[in-house]
């Protein structure tokens, strides 16, 4: 009888460079593999599993929906697309919701969106793109041309036009870039993921906020994983009092369902009209319950807790010898490490902790309510596998 190992690589596309592990259970912030050895999860997913595997509020979310409507086209309303929409506007201070299937989605619908404002207000050849270096929005043609990192395009030529890249953390060249084209939009990650787990300074943020505003450029944040409690507020660019005009979410937003959401400020709340865009699973009704579970538990209570593991995080990780740095925000972390990275994660995994990597960083993503004392368990075996 075949193993999963050799059914996967038979017959699955070869995209994945899959740890030797088969999960096949899990509660909370701990899964197991097919011959129930335990892991403590701090990848939840790649920040997807907001309250860890096998949560029973989402569950009851899910079933009782699924036990209802498991999907109508959006020829219709449903109760749980509506409700999710004005929960996400409520929370986040924006005014209309868009609503897809993952990230890259939800970043070429943030695209179109500063594309069709900027044509409409000042002319159609203001369409350019203005993102950072070591960016990443995602695979598909337009959102890997919104990717600033040269390794993801190689092998894709020509990619969608209209894209250009400037270095984090310089303003004055990211104003010389935006006056350089007919800009319709500067898109971030406040929280550079895939990029290395690097936080936009302040300063930085702070001047692409009031540049866009000055100059009636759409300012657009990828929140696709620093959204939705993972920085410790709601969204990150809570943590650097600015407010886009368009934001981008989806991972952790339905804790494991897929579901990706453009979120519209005032500026953009009206970009969208009739027949601009669409999505036929997008507002899905049991993806909208299980978000709707997950959104509404995210409060003070847990963001508050989320920032105080952070700062464990950071404090115990820092002291590691063999760490060189420690960079992120709320529970998304990343470890320079004197010894390659994949080799940490690797004897990590093989003590039992997942953990990820990133541009040559370990990376850390646990579940939002991961308790401390798997924490406390989890730093104690990172320490062995680094030093």
């Amino acid at each position: 009888m075949s193993t999963i190992y050799e059914i996967d690589n038979t017959y699955v596309a070869s995209t994945y460079k899959r740890f030797p592990v088969c999960i096949v259970s899990g509660k909370g912030s701990e899964v197991f593999d097919e011959n129930g050895k335990r892991y403590i999860d701090l990848g939840s997913g790649i920040a997807v599993t907001s309250f860890g595997i096998a949560d029973e509020a989402w569950q009851q979310a899910v079933i009782e929906q699924i036990g209802k409507v498991q999907h109508t086209s959006n020829l219709y309303y449903t109760e749980p697309c509506a409700k999710l929409a004005k929960l996400l506007c409520e929370k986040s201070g924006m005014k209309k919701v868009f609503f897809g299937n993952s990230g890259a989605e939800a970043n070429e619908g943030a695209i179109k969106a500063a594309r069709k404002y900027a044509a409409e207000k000042k002319g159609p050849e203001y369409s350019t793109i203005v993102t950072l270096e070591n960016s990443f929005h995602g695979r598909t043609l337009t959102t890997l041309a919104a990717t600033g990192q040269d390794a993801f395009h190689k092998l894709f030529q020509p990619l969608t036009p209209g894209f250009v890249h400037t270095p984090a953390n310089d303003l004055p060249k990211l104003i010389e870039t935006v006056h350089a084209h007919k800009t319709a939009a500067v898109m971030v990650e406040l929280v550079q993921g895939e990029g290395g787990v690097r936080a936009l300074d302040q300063d930085f943020v702070e001047g692409i906020a009031k540049l866009c505003a000055d100059e009636d450029i759409v300012f657009v944040v990828d929140e696709v994983q620093t959204g939705n409690g993972r920085s410790g507020q709601m969204y990150a660019y809570m943590n650097y009092g600015v407010m886009p005009d368009v934001v981008s979410t989806a991972k952790g937003l339905a804790g494991g369902l897929p579901i990706g959401a453009v979120l519209l400020g005032e500026k953009t709340k009206d970009v969208f009209s009739y027949g601009d865009h669409g999505s036929t699973f997008g507002g899905n009704p049991v993806s909208c319950a299980a978000a709707i579970s997950v959104v509404s538990r995210i409060d003070e209570k847990l963001l508050s807790e989320v920032r105080e593991k952070s700062a464990y995080l950071f404090e115990e990780l820092a002291k590691i010898e063999g760490v060189k740095s420690v960079s992120g925000l709320g529970l998304m972390i990343g470890l320079d490490t004197e010894k390659p990275a994949g080799d940490v994660v690797g004897k990590c995994l093989e003590n039992g902790v997942l953990c990820l990597t990133a541009h040559g960083k370990v990376r850390l993503l646990p579940a939002l309510n991961i308790p401390m004392e798997l924490l406390k368990e989890a730093v104690a075996v990172i320490k062995e596998a680094c030093e």
